[in-house]
């Protein structure tokens, strides 16, 4: 009888060990939470980039004979803004403007951030001390006021919007970069490739980065629901976005006045970045829990 099981387990397959990041993806499609995240922001986005195949009306074109229609209203489902257009096609088209200032920024601060941090952590001394007080000295104020500051020494537009929210996280990316790098510094493999004659740079793209890249990743996920309210909140300020651009922070704005008269048509560019906002947030807590193999 033990002859027989012995081989059967040796005519057995051999199961095939999982490695991390698929460890890592399964668990983060277990999580219906995430999931449930990861979908509706499939969904705007998808209709954000198709917005002109959607067959929708003119979102500059208005009417004052038709402001301020109720949600509902035959021809306009979500209503009609203070200048009567269709709101339905401005929150779309407004997601194009929405989500470029408000993840584009976290992408160019991720890998400058990262570079700095990098290479902060693994050099030391001296340029660890140059980068990072430096960083300091931007991470010392708080974003909110940061981003008005630069906002307002640039000038109001899109590009300047994108530029100052930039400036506001690579302070903050840089230095998680530079605390995961200084924790994997003198692991033995970053050792060993050190003793083999690797240069600097080698170590640090070949043997660092990729085992400091997912908690960075995971942390500027989590930034992107921060950009996205600060981005809404610049162009309420008329810092960001100029008229007649289709914006949901602009759109809060203009149609602040028309709150008493159509308060459900007033509120829903914050819905829509209160959605975004916590759908990023969200996902990024999935992602970190899915990252810690250890529970």
């Amino acid at each position: 009888m033990t002859t027989m099981t012995d081989t059967a387990l040796q005519a057995a397959p051999a199961t095939k060990a999982r490695g991390y990041w698929a460890t890592v993806g399964r668990r983060i499609v277990r999580d219906k939470v995430s999931m449930a995240c990861a979908f509706i922001l499939l969904l705007i986005f998808l209709a954000a980039i198709f917005a002109p195949y959607l067959h929708l009306a003119d979102p500059y074109q208005g009417s004052m004979i038709r402001r301020l229609r109720f949600i509902g209203t035959p021809n306009y489902p979500l209503g009609t803004d203070e200048l009567g257009r269709d709101m339905l096609a401005r929150l779309i088209y407004g997601g194009r403007l929405s989500l470029l200032i408000g993840i584009l920024p976290v992408i160019l601060a991720f890998f400058i951030g990262t570079g700095l941090g990098v290479v902060a952590g693994y050099v030391g001394g001296k340029l660890n001390t140059a980068i990072m007080r430096t960083v300091d000295v931007f991470y010392a104020f708080p974003s909110v006021l940061l981003a008005i500051a630069i906002s307002g020494a640039l000038g109001a537009g899109i590009l300047n919007s994108i530029v100052s929210l930039t400036i506001v996280f690579v302070p903050q990316i840089t230095r998680v970069a530079e605390s995961v790098t200084t924790g994997v510094r003198n692991m033995d493999y970053v050792e060993a490739a050190r003793a083999s004659g690797a240069n600097a740079f080698t170590i640090m793209r070949v043997h660092m980065l990729g085992n400091v890249l997912g908690s960075i990743f995971v942390y500027a996920t989590g930034l992107i629901s921060v950009s996205m309210i600060l981005a809404a909140g610049l162009s309420f300020l008329g810092l960001g976005t100029k008229p007649p651009e289709p914006e949901w922070g602009l759109m809060l704005n203009t149609l602040r006045t028309a709150i008493y008269v159509n308060p459900w048509v007033a509120a829903l560019p914050g819905a829509m970045i209160f959605a975004v906002s916590i759908c990023f947030n969200l996902l990024s807590d999935g992602m970190r829990s899915a990252m810690d193999i250890r529970n």
